[in-house]
């Protein structure tokens, strides 16, 4: 599994995807939006595992990872550590109707990432 660490100070991020490509980019992207440390987990017990070692101010999250869903991972870790801004980056958007969280679309693009960032953290 992937798990992998950055340490910076200042804003963090988890990033929940399974595509390291796909990771790489959202990283990329965080970064230029001010964010100076990510975590990667492809799955959701990395995922919460990452998150209780260090609280995420964000969260991006696939829908479709190995062992298991976006959902659960981001289910897991807010019944720990209480709420947490989250996004949703996936090419199946429509398997996340009724829930509050922005949802972005696969492929990325700077400004729909960018307007869900922003999103989540109002």
């Amino acid at each position: 599994p992937v798990a992998r660490m950055i340490a910076l100070n200042g804003r963090h991020a988890l990033i929940i995807e399974d595509e390291m490509l796909i990771a790489l980019e959202v990283e990329s992207l965080l970064h230029e939006f001010g964010f100076e440390s990510c975590d990667i987990a492809d799955n959701p017990i990395d995922a919460l595992r990452l998150a209780l070692a260090h609280r995420p101010d964000l969260m991006t999250a696939d829908l479709r990872i190995m062992g298991g869903t976006g959902i659960e991972a981001v289910d897991a870790i807010t019944d720990q550590l209480g709420p947490i801004p989250h996004i949703y980056v996936t090419g199946n958007p429509d398997m996340l109707q009724g829930r509050s969280a922005p949802v972005v679309d696969k492929p990325l693009t700077r400004r729909a990432f960018a307007a869900a960032c922003e999103m989540a953290a109002a």
